[in-house]
């Protein structure tokens, strides 16, 4: 079977993907993964195969590096939707987009109904899912990856820029003062992932992939949707690919959604928890910073999570001048 291309160029080879390929009649073991977790599967090693690319064509470009040691076999790993961005960067972007013609209003609408209904209840249907996956790949059809780029630059820095959580990038700035990489995990398209990591100056991210071929998008997805599951997949994927020790990193989310990505790791943090998370990660003895409300635990300088990530003394020294600056 025929490799793929990602969007970024690199071969995909299908494997697994196989059974689950547009218009083909599908089979699978009773007794194996099911449709589901063999896309989720997919979805996830392609999401770090694209963004370990990103990071690696983007090397070239000389940037001042912070004389900090580096902490190699740590990361940290943020959710974006109301975890580093308030609200649905999606709904954010598809704004910008319906305010260039490029959707109707009647799907901005619909889109943000979505958002709305998976707020109050904290579930997504698998109807909503599928329908948002059809108008965003019927969206990106047949249109240039650069030019979807150049858009989530356009629109991060009219509307999105305005909507980052300070209290939630203070956590991602710790990280990377601690010398650890910091990663981006999101169901948004990776490359406006990858635009809101690159204006954060975050390491990466890690979204959902969308196949293309000489530069043009498809209007079919690598997998599924980065979510869930896909999300675990991408992050254990990217820790191999990069030697991490999933012992010492840390995860940060608001929906009980992430919980298999945040269960995978040594340290998880829920941030503007949705109800079920909350309640899971107070069984759990998970930290909770909310930076919706005035609440004290917003306000710790520096939490615990990132404590317990950094074994080195790396991060006992950065944290020692913050505190003699503080004095």
């Amino acid at each position: 079977m025929p490799a793929r291309s990602l969007p970024n160029g690199i071969g995909f080879g299908t494997g697994l993907a196989g059974i689950i390929l547009p218009g083909r009649r599908q089979f699978r073991n009773p007794l194996g993964p099911s449709e589901a977790e063999v896309r989720a599967n997919v979805a996830g090693e392609a999401s770090a195969d694209a963004a370990l690319a990103h990071v690696v064509s983007g090397s070239d470009v000389e940037v001042e590096e912070p004389d900090i040691p580096l902490d190699l076999t740590a990361a940290a790993f943020f959710d974006v939707d109301n975890t580093m961005v308030q609200g649905a960067s999606i709904i954010h972007f598809a704004r910008g987009l319906a305010a260039r013609k490029y959707l109707k209003t009647s799907d901005l609408v619909d889109f943000a109904w979505k958002q709305v209904k998976f707020r109050v209840t904290g579930k997504e249907s698998s109807d909503d899912v599928a329908s948002g996956r059809e108008k965003a790949l019927s969206f990106v059809a047949g249109r240039s990856t650069a030019e979807l780029v150049r858009l989530g630059e356009e629109i991060y820095d009219e509307v999105v820029a305005d909507k980052i959580w300070p209290g939630t990038r203070a956590l991602a700035q710790m990280h990377l003062d601690a010398g650890q990489q910091v990663w981006l995990v999101t169901a948004t398209p990776v490359e406006l992932a990858q635009v809101i990591a690159q204006r954060l100056g975050l390491t990466g991210a890690l979204g959902t992939v969308a196949e293309s071929e000489d530069g043009r998008f498809t209007g079919r997805l690598v997998g599924d949707i980065l979510h869930g599951l896909g999300k675990a997949h991408a992050v254990r994927a990217l820790a191999v690919r990069e030697g991490l020790d999933l012992r010492r990193c840390t995860a940060y989310s608001d929906s009980h959604n992430d919980v298999p990505m945040l269960s995978l790791v040594g340290t998880a943090v829920a941030i503007n928890p949705d109800a079920d998370l909350r309640e899971l990660a107070k069984n759990r003895g998970w930290e909770i910073r909310d930076f919706r409300t005035g609440r004290k635990a917003a306000k710790i300088g520096v939490p615990t999570a990132l404590v317990l990530g950094a074994a080195g003394g790396a991060l006992a020294a950065v944290v020692a001048r913050r505190r003699e600056h503080a004095a």
